[in-house]
């Protein structure tokens, strides 16, 4: 029997090979300097990382609208984005792989308010090596990663962290 949602499981795969074989080895670890990007927004307005953002704290989440784990995970993201605002800290939602549309109709389901960029060809997903969804980085005032979750993290787990990189 075929499953009825096969292309975000097929999606998935391609995305995982793809990195793999692109970025085979690269790890960034905590200490290092967080590699730079610009993306458009959902809105299409460019936004350059760290150029944009500089001085702030950035929490750079990445994520797609079929992850079965990142829809409960940037809920409880909001509420905590809620209660530090964007004058501690920035969280950059970065779409993986899907169009402008995919991604604004998912955000405004859920009532996301914290950026969301769209990196429609992978690039900036392969240049953190990002080999799974969600994945988030958590980098200091000064552009430096100071811890990563890869998949799933509880609102108290996020927190700690976010706390720990403020």
């Amino acid at each position: 029997m075929v499953p009825l949602r096969p292309l975000p499981l097929l999606f998935l795969s391609c995305l995982l090979l793809g990195l793999a074989g692109c970025e085979q080895g690269k790890r960034l670890a905590q200490g290092d300097p967080a590699p730079p990007f610009e993306l458009a927004d959902i809105e299409g307005e460019p936004r350059a990382f760290p150029a944009d953002f500089a001085g702030t704290p950035v929490v750079i989440r990445f994520w797609a609208d079929w992850c079965r784990f990142c829809r409960q995970e940037m809920e409880d993201v909001e509420g905590v984005y809620q209660a530090y605002g964007e004058r501690e800290v920035t969280i950059l939602a970065v779409n993986v792989g899907q169009d402008r549309d995919t991604a604004r109709d998912f955000v405004e389901a859920i009532g996301i308010s914290y950026d969301t960029l769209l990196d429609r060809e992978s690039e900036v997903a392969g240049a953190y090596g990002v080999v799974g969804l969600p994945t988030t980085f958590f980098v200091d005032r000064d552009g430096r990663i100071r811890a990563k979750i890869l998949g799933e993290a509880d609102k108290e787990t996020f927190e700690r962290m976010l706390v720990e990189t403020l």
